[in-house]
């Protein structure tokens, strides 16, 4: 009984109930910001790749053979959940639909993982191989449709879809053998680079005013592979492990809408 006075009371308090969507020849503005949780894709792929001397790596191991033992790891692993924030402008094609562009960034902080190991046969043993990969920044343009269902009213469910490019920032990897005293600084790893990018999305939309209104959306984002850089891997033999960078992701958000 308490919690439906709780919910009259609320929707009282909300005031009367306005048309929900768009408007056929009008503008919206949005701005919306939210999280954006990796569910697929790797910054790295795995490889096997012998060191014949690990001298020009740590002089005092000079005539020590290794070999590289490196595992695939994904976003979740390196750089968990993202940040995003962005800016949509909308335009109504009818009281069902709209046309939109969307600019979003999408940023995650610097990570460090245990990438593999270095199996070095003259100790019969391996040492672990840890890669610390600088901040994840992707700033993305896209245009979309969105689809509303219902007739107006307080809340009104839709669906959206979308596709654009997405420029991502220069990605730098600092490897360590801690055990063998070997650090590889900020060797480039991927390149400053635009990629294909879009996504699906579906939610609520719930409006408080004649002309402002709120989204809560869920979804699933795709950006495509990012350009490698194996200027400083290479050598190592590890060339391959970054022609990936691909990225499927569930983004939750929260959008703030004004209608013009």
């Amino acid at each position: 009984m308490q919690i439906k006075l709780l919910g009259a009371a609320l929707l009282m308090a909300a005031g009367p109930a306005f048309a929900a969507g768009p408007e056929q020849g009008k503008f919206s503005m949005s701005v919306f910001g939210g999280a954006d949780r990796p569910i697929s894709g790797d910054v790295h792929t795995g490889a096997v790749a012998p060191v014949p001397d690990l001298g020009p790596l740590n002089p005092d191991l000079a005539g020590v053979s290794a070999e590289l033992r490196i595992r695939s790891r994904n976003h979740e692993q390196i750089y968990g959940t993202a940040k995003s924030f962005g800016l949509e402008v909308g335009y109504g094609l009818s009281d069902r639909s709209e046309v939109f562009l969307q600019a979003k960034e999408t940023s995650a902080d610097d990570g460090r993982v245990r990438v593999g190991a270095a199996y070095v046969p003259a100790l019969d043993t391996e040492l672990d191989v840890f890669g610390r990969f600088s901040r994840y920044d992707a700033y993305t343009w896209e245009v979309g449709y969105r689809h509303y269902f219902g007739d107006g009213g307080r809340v009104r469910p839709f669906v959206a879809a979308r596709l654009g490019a997405t420029e991502t920032d220069d990605i730098r990897a600092t490897f360590e053998i801690p055990d063998a005293a070997i650090t590889i600084p900020n060797a480039p790893f991927y390149k400053k680079d635009w990629a294909l990018s879009g996504g699906l999305e579906t939610g609520v939309h719930v409006p408080f005013t004649e002309r402002f209104s709120m989204r809560f959306t869920a979804g699933v984002n795709y950006i495509d592979e990012l350009s490698d850089d194996d200027s400083a891997i290479g050598g190592l033999g590890l060339a391959a492990i970054n022609d990936t960078g691909r990225r499927v992701s569930v983004p939750l958000s929260v959008t703030g809408r004004w209608d013009f």
